[in-house]
Parts: C-alpha cells; structure tokens; sequence
C-alpha cells in the first residue's frame, strides 16, 4: 500500500450495501478499494468525518451514506480508474485533520491524481488551501455556497469563515476567488465592496439559474473547487440546517459537477455540509452520489484543452478596442468549441502568474469585444497584475 494508508480507515462494506451484491458494471464493483500505487489512479474519492467547527452538527457522517447511493450506480462508457481511499477519523484537534488533509492532498496532487473529498464541514477548504501554498502555487478558488461571510480575522476558523482564513493568511497564495450561487440578502454590502476592491468576480444565483451555462468558463479557470450543499434549494436538499428555500436544483447541481470534471486545470473539488441526521429519506445523499456521477463522467470527457494542450491550434481572433488601446486576443478551440481570452502579461512580472491569464470565456463575451467594450473579467484580471 503507498505510504497515504495510514490516514485512512477501511470502509465498512456491509454498513454499505446493507447485505446486498453489487452488479458487474455498478461503481460497487468497479471501484478501486485496494492498490499498491497510484500510477494507474485518476481520481481519489475520501470521506473526513469532522464537523466539530460548524452549526451543521452531523455532516461528518455524510460519507457512509453518500457510498450507499453512489455504489449503486452504473459506470459511464469509459475505462474506470477511481480508488475509494476509505475515511479520514476526527483528529484529536481540529488541527491534527487539516493536517492530514493535507498531506493527503498532497501527496494525491503530486501524483496527478485528483482528489474528491467528501465532508465534513467547509472549514476543510482551508486545509484544501494550504496544499497548494505547500506546492508553492497560486491557485484559482471556486466557491459554490449561498454566501462568502468575510469575518474578522481574530475569529476562530469556523465552517462560515474558511475563506476569511484564506484572505488574510501570511502567505497568500490565491490568485482569484469566484462565488456561484450567491444570493444577495445572505451577503453584506460590505463584504461586496471587499471582493470588489480585490477584483474577484463573484455571480449571483438568479444570473445563472437564466442559463447555467454561464457557470462553465467561471469553472474551467479554477484549480479548486469548494461545493456547499447550501447552495442547493431545500426542497432538493433538505440535509442541511442552512438550506433555504431558493437555490440550485438537483438538476443545475449535477451540471456544475461535469462541468467541474470536465475542467482540465481542476485538480481538486470537495463537496461539504451534507448531514444525513437531517435527510429525508436519503434523497440529499442520493442527491450527491449523482453529481459525484456526474463529475466522473465530465472528467473522463475531458478534450485536453488549455492548459493540458497547446493554444497553438486554436483558432485566434484579436479584437482591436478603443478604450484599452491594444487587441483584445481571443481563441477559439477546435476541439471543443470553448473559448479563451488572453490577458496581457505586464512586462518585468513574475511567471508565477502567467497560467492564469488564458481567460476561459464564453462565446458572449466575445460578442462584448467586438462592440469595442472591455469584458468585465478580462478587465479585473488585467487589474490584478499592477
């Protein structure tokens, strides 16, 4: 076994299929449980069994419950390399988890292979973080969440405050912040102004509910994705002591999932803040078993675009634009039909930033350049870099 096995506990087999026998092509029969490497591994799914940080008192045990929907699906048509790694226990301190998430994390990255978490509480979305400050890398950070609570940063870390710790920490290394789903009577205007005033790009929920499309480029730009099942409306997951009454429907929840397999910089997601204590008739867990369905098969739909494949072949417009006084540069892939715009690269700047600047973007936005306007996020990342 490689050497991440002593973080893990063994699953419970018969806890799971309650005595049953899984079908040739079910994910109960396909999944990896047991491997003595990770060379022919794409992704990892584990539970962390913590929640002591958050009001959402039961969501360490959403694990177990999500594996007996999710086991009971059928594999896409494609080659499965998916190991379950088991579940990661509560440490002694909420401290010793992070720890082992990220080591854990870590270690997954390094090998290429993706990591899926599944929670726990939100507040592992910090441990996420500092995964990628350990690999010296700054990162994109998709929140998908009701709101994005922007505290004091003496507040102890909690499953609302992740991203304040992530704001002001020492060494920041993230590079953007995107929010899907946000709903505006859940966020203070004050903490509006702060994102703004970093240049972060944030979408509210009813925009993307018009066309959820829109949420693809805002995904393909991320190198992490953090999914809070209070994003979701009630009436399609009830298992949260958050959720209310508007949100994403079952159905645009599994759209965001593929789309966020289907990114080819994503390198890790986690799902939070499901608690089965609260689940009516398993349907919220049954909820997430789909969407983790669902970002299995966009993963392995990838087109190996930008930044796996080379912008070489794409198809290359430049936009002239009267404001800016340059060419706004935009491509276009063949393969997929996604598109690209490029931010200039400041001259004398740092490389670490330079995989960032290849701006997924929507056909729309490109229809903005040619009536000579700045795109707004081609705009807030140009500010980013003075």
């Amino acid at each position: 076994m490689f050497e991440i096995e002593d973080y893990f506990s063994a699953l419970n087999f018969n806890e799971i299929s309650l005595g049953k026998k899984y079908e040739e092509n079910q994910l109960g029969s396909k999944l990896i449980f047991e491997a003595t490497s990770l060379e022919n591994i794409d992704i990892a799914i584990f539970d962390v069994q913590e929640d002591r940080r958050s009001d959402n008192i039961g969501c360490a045990k959403a694990g177990m419950e999500v594996r007996k929907h999710l086991f009971e699906l059928y594999q896409g048509d494609y080659d499965l390399r998916v190991i379950d790694l088991g579940s990661i226990k509560a440490g002694n301190t909420l401290e010793d988890t992070h720890f082992a998430v990220e080591k854990v994390v870590e270690s997954l990255i390094k090998k290429e292979v993706v990591p899926l978490i599944i929670g726990g509480s939100q507040d592992l979305t910090l441990a996420y973080y500092k995964t990628y400050e350990a690999l010296e890398s700054y990162v994109n950070l998709v929140s998908i969440d009701a709101c994005f609570p922007i505290e004091k940063e003496e507040e102890e870390l909690n499953a609302s405050n992740y991203f304040s710790k992530i704001l002001f920490h020492d060494s920041n290394t993230l590079f953007n912040f995107s929010n899907l789903g946000y709903q505006s009577f859940y966020v203070d205007n004050r903490e509006l102004e702060v994102i703004n005033g970093l240049f972060f790009d944030i979408h509210r929920l009813g925009a993307l509910k018009s066309d959820i499309r829109r949420a693809e480029p805002i995904i393909r730009n991320a190198d992490f994705i953090s999914f809070n099942m209070s994003a979701i409306a009630y009436s399609f997951m009830p298992a949260n002591i958050n959720a209310g009454p508007n949100g994403f429907t079952g159905e645009e929840a599994c759209q965001i999932a593929r789309y966020a397999g289907m990114s080819d910089k994503l390198t890790s997601i986690g799902f939070y803040e499901l608690n089965p204590t609260l689940d009516d008739r398993g349907m919220s867990a049954h909820l997430l078993a789909q969407m983790i369905w669902y970002f299995i098969d966009g993963f392995y739909n990838r087109k190996k675009d930008y930044p796996v494949g080379s912008k070489k072949r794409y198809i290359k417009y430049m936009v002239p634009n009267s404001h800016s006084g340059r060419d706004i540069v935009f491509y276009k892939s063949p393969k997929s039909d996604r598109w690209w715009m490029e931010v200039p690269y400041p001259e004398g700047l740092s490389n670490k930033y330079k995989r960032h600047l290849m701006l997924p973007c929507t056909y729309e936005e490109y229809l903005v350049a040619t009536a000579d306007e700045i795109p707004e996020r081609w705009f807030k990342t140009l500010q980013k870099l003075k």
